[in-house]
């Protein structure tokens, strides 16, 4: 019975909002345990709204995801959590979100609410709408980035916010072409596949790929990035953001891989790697250099 409360909450999906910590890893202040512990809570606090998200979000799609070759298998659509249970489980969340919200600035707040406010508007509407349903789920991620550096008033560069913005549609893009070739033309259970393409995914999957990788190159080269961390050597890190979208890309299209990014995250060894290499890289550049 936990184990399926585990999975109603999605708890492998927070590592999404490991993005809050962009922005004091970026700001030099990753090891100062006053914004540590800010950015934390932060954490805490968005992985919970999240979690209120998905179960808001299952609890309107029983019917689509009881169609679905995968999502039949989570709790209230299989019947193993009943739809008054996940409610309760609803409340509950709004009112640990509500008190750890005391405890944070108003800023993060406003940027929890248009994160809350979009996905609302996604599971209802929004996601049935061609390229709206992409920038949906994109603006999840700049959010993430932007209430990081709210809650511990710090500024994030621009480049940074292109990068972040350009790395969710490219996730984005990928997730419906995953989900283009699997139903194979069944558009049940995600309506607005049938307006997707596979040669029009490609296209601007290769957009944003291109624009993420560009906005990342041009951060790392910026005389503001040289000046704030007393080296040029920053430039080299783009060598795992390549490597890292090249191997998305090639578990999406050849491996039918994508669907669930988290799942690529946690569980391809090369991408743990890569991800795991970048982390220290540039944590070494930042901070030891």
């Amino acid at each position: 019975m936990a184990t399926d409360y585990f999975r109603l909450l999605r708890i492998s999906h927070w590592i999404k909002n490991l993005f809050v910590f962009v922005p004091i890893l970026f700001s030099k202040h990753l090891f100062e345990w006053i914004y540590f512990s800010e950015v934390l809570l932060a954490f805490i606090t968005f992985s919970l709204t999240a979690s209120m998200v998905y179960v808001f979000n299952d609890l309107m799609d029983i019917e689509f995801d009881r169609q679905h070759p995968v999502k039949k298998y989570r709790p209230i659509a299989n019947g193993s959590i009943k739809p008054l249970q996940a409610k309760v489980i609803l409340v509950i969340l709004y009112v640990i979100i509500i008190s750890f919200l005391t405890q944070l600035n108003w800023e993060f707040t406003y940027a929890l609410a248009g994160y809350i406010l979009i996905n609302f508007l996604y599971t209802v509407k929004l996601k049935d709408i061609i390229i709206v349903d992409l920038f949906c789920i994109a603006s999840g991620f700049m959010l993430r980035v932007l209430a990081g550096a709210f809650v511990v008033d710090i500024y994030v560069s621009n480049w940074l916010i292109l990068t972040t913005i350009f790395l969710a549609l490219f996730l984005a893009v990928m997730k419906r072409r995953s989900e283009l070739v699997a139903y194979d033309g069944n558009n049940s259970t995600r309506i607005v596949l049938k307006d997707y393409s596979e040669k029009f995914i490609d296209q601007i999957s290769a957009i944003a790929a291109g624009g993420l990788i560009i906005c990342y190159a041009l951060y790392s080269v910026s005389e503001r990035t040289a000046e704030q961390f007393g080296t040029d050597f920053f430039v080299f890190t783009t060598l795992f953001v390549v490597f890292g979208i090249f191997r998305y890309m090639f578990l999406v299209i050849k491996k039918s891989k994508g669907e669930n990014p988290t799942e690529i995250m946690l569980t391809d060894f090369p991408m743990i790697i890569n991800t795991a290499l970048y982390i220290f890289v540039i944590i070494s550049i930042i901070y030891f250099f």
